[in-house]
């Protein structure tokens, strides 16, 4: 059967199947120190990509190191709070899957514009902006999460494949040392750190069993790191200058200001988000075997959208989802959420104590890097399972993964082909996730729906989805 070909169907590890616990493995707890340690794994893989954005829009908008700092913890402290919103959650917010949420990178282009333009006050026209895009996104989720009956699997295989495949050159960036004006850049010596991180990964997952496989990902890291130490590669005066205790102050740079264009180019951030945190929930739902219907989505959207309104009144940015920690997710079969939200706690104390955050920032880039490529490719290749079962023979459907593929993948093998269109459609067209989404949506509806009624009066894309569903393992209940 189809399903039993997917990843969320592989045997999970041994410490998720307690004897006789009714829970779905997405709600069952760990041991404290496993759920410490996977938790600290999530942290590591998504440790750079949240830290990145500050560490660009800070010296864009004119601040100093010590502020661009500050900021940098700001983002760690509000990525857990988002964390812990979709993982935990309460009422009717968070998707209750293992989800990790962190800065978005979506915003970072016209964050950098808005500061530019505006000088000193630039940051908090920014915060201004994203509070009022965050509680628009809040009120419209209910009806945003409905989008969901327009994701058969020819889309969220494309779209899951499209995350891993656009994630692949983050990893190989951080493999070249991560600042293509450093000197070293794509230096042998930081090509082969991250190769040999990848080599570390590959043999543990190989050698090691139960929980010490789980976490090769984290091991590696460890490993790699501690091979960097002599040649140079790591650098410990993050510490030294960091301080035990640092709370983010609210509003440390002042009230929010409220402008209308900073609000409208924020508001089409918000919406790229939810495109993206739509398509991350189902194919982590795929992963984790408990589909994500449209309940769950509006609980995750919710969680998104109250995340990024809170995270300005501590000095944070937009929150939206970290399709990296899938990729992790898929290759530990690691499915409790509570690992995650496990992980939230770490990034809460890393942006409450300073000194702790620059310990996981002695990581180098390039050990980073070697062990990103099997987690994204993870991403990938879950995608490629999920497409085994969207009946390409069939239809157009092929046509249709031809084109969104090769449509989401312009912004990656050509980053300058939309150059010359107007900046605020940049934010949409250079997300290569955003552009396959749409297309994929679109030509599903083109071909499968509009138009070719079957002598049942029911579309090919619904009998599609129908059949789809008949294959698929039943919704689990709702928890």
């Amino acid at each position: 059967m189809a399903a039993e070909s997917r990843l969320s169907e592989d045997v999970p590890a041994p410490d998720e199947i307690p004897e006789q616990d009714p829970k779905h493995p997405v709600d069952r707890t760990l041991p404290p120190f496993k759920m410490f340690t996977s938790g600290l794994q999530h942290v590591a893989a998504m440790y750079a990509g949240v830290v990145a954005p500050p560490m660009i829009v800070g010296p864009a908008v004119g601040l100093n190191a010590r502020d661009t700092a500050f900021l940098m913890g700001a983002s760690l402290f509000t990525a857990g709070i988002a964390t812990l919103l979709q993982t935990i959650g309460f009422w009717k917010v968070g998707a209750r899957l293992p989800f990790v949420n962190g800065v978005s990178f979506a915003g970072v282009t016209p964050m950098v514009a808005i500061g530019r333009e505006r000088g000193a006050e630039g940051i908090t026209v920014i915060f201004g902006a994203i509070i009022v895009a965050s509680v628009l996104g809040f009120v419209l989720t209910p009806y945003f999460s409905k989008l969901v009956r327009f994701f058969p699997p020819v889309v969220t295989g494309t779209v899951i494949t499209l995350i891993g495949v656009s994630l692949l050159p983050v990893a190989f960036n951080w493999s070249q040392g991560g600042d293509p004006t450093a000197g070293g850049y794509g230096s042998m010596k930081n090509i082969g750190m991250a190769g040999l991180t990848l080599l570390i990964v590959l043999v543990l997952r190989k050698v090691l069993r139960g929980f010490l496989q789980q976490i090769a990902i984290l091991l590696g890291l460890v490993v790699g790191t501690v091979v960097a130490v002599p040649m140079n590669m790591t650098d410990f005066d993050a510490i030294k200058d960091a301080g035990l205790v640092g709370f983010p102050t609210p509003f440390y740079f002042g009230a929010p200001q409220f402008e209308i264009a900073a609000i409208i180019s924020m508001c089409i951030v918000m919406l790229v988000c939810m495109t993206e945190s739509t398509a991350d929930m189902l194919a982590l739902g795929r992963i984790v075997d408990r589909p994500a219907d449209q309940r769950v989505i509006e609980g995750g959207l919710r969680a998104d959208t109250l995340g990024s309104a809170i995270s300005p009144l501590f000095n944070g940015f937009m929150c939206s989802a970290f399709a990296q920690n899938i990729g992790l997710v898929a290759m530990t079969k690691v499915r409790s959420r509570f690992v995650v939200a496990a992980g939230g706690g770490i990034l809460v104390l890393l942006g409450l104590c300073p000194v702790l955050a620059s310990v996981i920032a002695l990581v180098p880039l390039p050990v980073l890097g070697g062990a990103g490529i099997v987690l994204f490719g993870s991403v990938a290749a879950s995608g490629i399972q999920t497409l085994a079962t969207a009946a390409l023979e069939k239809g157009e459907n092929a046509l249709i993964v031809a084109a969104s593929v090769g449509i989401g993948l312009i912004p990656i093998a050509a980053p300058q082909f939309y150059h010359a269109f107007p900046k605020d459609l940049l934010v949409v067209l250079d997300s290569g996730i955003s552009t396959g989404c749409v297309v994929a949506i679109v030509l599903n509806l083109a071909f499968n729906h509009w138009g070719r009624k079957g002598s049942s009066g029911t579309s090919e894309g619904e009998g599609a989805a129908a059949a789809e569903a008949d294959r698929s393992p039943a919704p689990a209940a709702p928890h």
